[in-house]
Order: structure tokens, then sequence, then C-alpha cells
């Protein structure tokens, strides 16, 4: 007799026996793929190599600094069998800002591409170091017992609970030194249920993947919960436009992802016209709301656009907007996806109603237990089991969400509360703004103005003036921007949102 239980994360166990063959992750440069069966022994094989070899014990943390690879995948699962917790390291760090992460992680082990060797060079690195060149050989060595039918000895199980962090992500630190994320097992698992019920994911479903795993796109949107129902993962190691829309249609992708200055690249590739998209069901847009025009560019290629919003400590799937409400609720994330609370109150806790602005509260099972070695933001982020995100919203009379921003975006010009996307929103609708960014400067009599950083769309000519006078009937006085800098392109992050940190000032 077969039993389970409930706590039983064992994704890969379980597509080894009932779909063994299907095709788990594929590499797009070499044509390499694994199957569940495969690499559900080849993480028990790594797993053993992880103790036997380096020693590494339960709650053992285990850096990782390399490019978007299958063995990457395969380190994270062959991770949980020995219960230690991944740390993935962004690789475009300085050596200080990588420094700082191995040290406050306490890294027992760095797995290290030979690329990044000499950022690790300056610092103090982990007692034991692994170069990922070893770990692809170890891999590919067992790969070839395991399709010649030598199994190996009983497979090991998943040493990781439910509840005992299997990974640290790093937040930008943006206000100070980077905080770690704390991810557990019934963290993934709950964000699964949720992305997978709102976007009806299924086992015959394929998604081309170039979101970095020091990133919590790169493992949740959407790998995790593809493992989660046996459907197919093509990896890539950065966003190439013209390769992710040639991937998008041989691999037969049937979902895509990106955030709007990633789709607005893709839509202005010569090989957007060209490309055959058909079996893409929706695309799924994260970060900034997508500008209308963008929108009607995708549903003309015949791809329907499901804005998103969500955040490393919850999630991500927090939030979804279904795609027929793509163009009538513009600028919205839509519903709180399943077994995901809200809260939206103002700054005296008292919850606020529809229209009025207010920060998102968040409760649910998908909730992070707090940040490595850090009680005083892990106190201050949660408060009797609601997670104060720090983001600013608003719900309409139909109960769809915006985001007004983030509470440390907001400023305040004569007295008034000014909300950057907000302003975004209206500026992104003038037809020569490609992308846009609104931050407060210092007024000597406002106290604080707009700015607002504005990319124009290619063959297309606006001046200040244009911009301030298309907003005249859409904004209030005092959110309308004083001043109007234009550039070429805005400054983004690994995953394509704009840095309003490192706009020039």
């Amino acid at each position: 007799m077969v039993s389970s239980k409930l706590g039983d994360f064992d994704w890969l166990k379980q597509w080894a026996r009932l779909s063994p063959t299907s095709i788990a992750f594929k590499d797009s440069d070499t044509g390499v793929a694994f199957t569940y069966l495969e690499i559900f022994h080849l993480s028990c094989r790594i797993g053993d190599i992880l103790k036997n070899k380096f020693g590494i014990l339960k709650g053992d943390r285990i850096a990782m600094l390399a490019t978007n690879e299958l063995e990457a995948v395969v380190l994270f699962f062959a991770s949980l069998r020995s219960g230690s917790i991944l740390v993935p390291v962004n690789f475009r760090l300085t050596a200080r800002e990588i420094g700082h992460i191995l040290g406050d992680s306490g890294a027992r082990l760095l797995v290290v591409q030979n690329a990044f060797l000499a950022s690790t060079e300056t610092i103090s690195s982990p007692e034991k170091i692994w170069s990922f060149e070893s770990l692809q050989a170890d891999v590919a060595a067992a790969l070839r017992e395991i399709r010649a039918g030598h199994l190996g000895s009983t497979p090991r199980t998943l040493a990781t609970d439910e509840n005992q962090p299997c990974m640290i992500l790093y937040t930008s630190g943006t206000t100070g030194a980077p905080k770690g994320a704390l991810i557990t097992p019934k963290m993934l698992h709950w964000n699964s249920l949720n992305t997978t019920l709102r976007l009806n994911v299924s086992q015959s479903d394929v998604f081309v993947s170039f979101l970095p795993f020091f990133h919590t796109a790169g493992w949740n949107v959407l790998l995790t919960p593809f493992v989660h129902r046996g459907a197919k993962t093509v990896l890539t190691r950065k966003f190439d436009a013209d390769r992710i829309l040639e991937l998008s249609e041989s691999e037969g992708a049937t979902i895509m992802f990106g955030v709007p200055t990633t789709m607005e690249i893709m839509s202005r590739s010569p090989l957007f016209p060209k490309v055959n998209l058909s079996k893409v069901r929706y695309a799924i847009v994260g970060g900034e709301p997508m500008p209308i025009e963008l929108i009607r560019t995708w549903q003309k290629k015949g791809i329907a656009i499901r804005q998103g919003f969500g955040m490393t400590e919850f999630g991500p799937g927090v939030f979804s907007l279904n795609e027929e409400d793509a163009l009538r609720k513009i600028g919205s994330i839509g519903f709180a996806n399943f077994y995901v609370e809200t809260r939206v109150v103002n700054e005296a806790g008292k919850e606020v109603g529809p229209l009025e602005i207010g920060e998102l509260l968040l409760r649910g099972p998908v909730c992070t237990p707090g940040y490595w070695k850090n009680e005083k933001a892990t106190r201050e982020a949660i408060v009797d089991g609601w997670f104060h995100t720090g983001d600013l919203v608003r719900f309409d009379e139909e109960g769809y969400f915006y985001v007004a921003g983030r509470k440390k975006d907001m400023f305040i010009s004569g007295g008034e509360n000014v909300y950057p996307v907000e302003v975004e929103r209206v500026l992104s609708q003038h037809p020569a703004v490609r992308e846009v960014a609104v931050i407060g400067i210092p007024d000597p009599k406002w106290g604080e103005v707009g700015r607002a950083y504005i990319a124009v769309v290619a063959n297309q000519t606006v001046t200040a003036s244009d911009i301030l006078a298309f907003c005249s009937d859409k904004l209030a006085k005092f959110k309308i921007p004083k001043e109007v800098q234009f550039l070429p392109d805005l400054p983004k992050g690994d995953s394509g949102k704009i840095l309003k940190r490192n706009l020039p000032l």
C-alpha cells in the first residue's frame, strides 16, 4: 500500500513515478534536457555529494554564484535532500556586496562559476569552495549512469521540513544593507497553488525562463509551480528579445512572462511580426502597469495580457488581473489570489474604503517567516500575522486593486500627498512615451515637486511642454511634474524593472 502525507513536498519524486519520461528542464543553448525521472535521481546523487564530500548538514547555507544553468536547479533540489539552505548570489554585485551576503548568511560552501571567481578573491570566502564546473561534471557523470539504468542506492528523502528555510533571497538593499528573506517549502507549495489555480497551469504547459536565480521570479515565475504541475521549463541565461521570441515559437511556449520594459523590447524586435506564438495563452506582466498601446500591440498579436503583482516575501503570486480586464481595468493588479488575505490601512492602522489610499497588508500560508538574522526587520514587517508590504494601494468599487506606490516613494507637494505611480500611469498613456519614472525632488516653495524621467518611442518627437500639457486635464495641478528630463533609456535591474535609485539627479 502506497501512503502519502500532506507535508510531502517531493514533487520530483511524484512526477518521476507518474510521468518519468516527461521533460522537466531544457537548456536553450545546448539542447540538453532532464526528464522528471532523471532530475529526481540527479538531485539524490548531488545530495549525497553535499553530505559525503563537503559535510553539509541540515541548516547549513550553500551560496551559489552562477548564471542560469540546469545544474543550478539540480543543486537546489539536492539541497532540499540535505536539509541545507541555498543562497543564490547576484553575480553582478561588487566584491564588497558579495562579501556582505556570504558573511551575513554564514555560508559553509560556495558553489561558484570560474567566470566569477575573481569577485571572491578579495573577500573572506566560506571554508569550502566547489567550482560550478566540477558540479556540472559530477551531474554529467551521474546522468550517464542513470541513463544506463544504474539508479544507485535508495533515493534520498527530503531532509527539509515545510517550515524550515530552504533558501535565502537577499533584497536589493535600497535603504541599507540587503536583507535575507527566508523562503520555505511551505511558501513554495502555496505560491504554486496560488499561481497555478489562477493561471490554469497543467502538465502540458511550456515556459521559457530568462529570470535570474538570485531573483524570486527566477524560481517562482514560473519554475517551481511548473515542477509542481509536471510541466516543462526552458532555461536561458539572460534576456534577449529575439532569442525569447524564437524559443517561444520553437519550444511551443504556452505562457510568457515579462515586465513592461521587456515586453516593449520584444514588440520592437523585427521578429515580432513574423514569429508564430499561436500556442501562447497569455503573457503575465509584473513590475509596473503596462501602457495601453503596448497591451493593444500584444493583443493584435493574439496574446492576452495578465497584469500581476507580488514580492519576494510573499509569493510572488499574490495578485492577478484576468486577461479580459486588461484594457477595462488598465493599471490594475486585479484581485488577490487564492489563500491570500488582504487589508488596506491608513497610518492609524484603520481600514480604508474604496478609492482611498493605504498600505497593503497581507496574510496567508505563503508569508515568509522573516529575515535571516534580523529580528528587528522581522518584527517591523510581520505584526499579528500580517505582513506589512510598504506598498500603497487603493481598490475601486468593484474590488479591483491598484498600486499607488511605495510608502517611501510618496512625496508631499504643498501639503498634498503625491503618489508617483499614479502620475506615471497617466504619462505612460502619451503615445510618444516609451518608459517613464517619477520621483520627488526638493523645491523651495512647495517642499517637493515631481520630476519625470522619460524615454521616447523611436522616431517620435516630444517636448517637456507637450508632456505637461498632456497632464493638464488628467491630473490635479499639484500632481503634475514641474520638471521633465529625457533619457535614451531608464536604468533597470536584472528583472527589467526600472531602478529609480539609479536615475540621475
